[in-house]
């Protein structure tokens, strides 16, 4: 793991003044804006796994979790599962074998098509959703640390971005 940068310098920053000084001035803020949000993930996801690490939990794990108590009768088929959380068939079963040897979930056969399963969540996955969800919220969502209005802006222009990506249709 790298050492952190020295507090007051951007890297990214000093890395767009060496794409202009090596004659790449139209890559230059594309490299910085891409640069910069890998880094804010990196730095969200540092923050997030430490808080979910006393859950037992993964972000992935929370969000599926999340996503089936949020579902009617707090379950989901696996497919309909990896749309929504838009995550391949391999890793969304490892995902699920991982919370059902917890005891967060069942897996049970779907009674409308014998070759699919569904995810079931279980009152000790209810729990945990919850608890974990309070802290995330308290500890990130709610201080993401930046101004309600400047997160209605990077929400509206990542929206943009993804919808343009493909990821949604808008």
């Amino acid at each position: 793991m790298s050492s952190p940068p020295t507090p007051g310098r951007d890297p990214i920053a000093e890395a767009r003044r060496q794409w202009v000084a090596h004659g790449w001035a139209d890559a230059a803020p594309g490299m910085a804006a891409v640069t910069s949000v890998m880094r804010a993930q990196q730095l969200l996801l540092t923050q997030i796994d430490a808080l979910l690490r006393p859950f037992g939990l993964t972000f992935a794990r929370f969000e599926l979790l999340r996503l089936l108590s949020f579902a009617s009768e707090q379950r989901m088929t696996m497919r309909r599962a990896g749309q929504r959380l838009q995550v391949h068939p391999t890793s969304l079963t490892s995902l699920a074998a991982r919370l059902a040897e917890d005891g967060h979930v069942e897996r049970v056969a779907n009674p409308d098509d014998g070759r699919s399963a569904v995810l079931v969540l279980t009152a000790s996955g209810s729990r945990l959703v919850e608890e974990a969800t309070a802290v995330l919220n308290a500890e990130v969502f709610e201080a993401i640390g930046l101004s309600s209005d400047d997160v209605a802006v990077l929400v509206d222009v990542l929206g943009r971005f993804r919808a343009g990506r493909g990821d949604f249709a808008p």
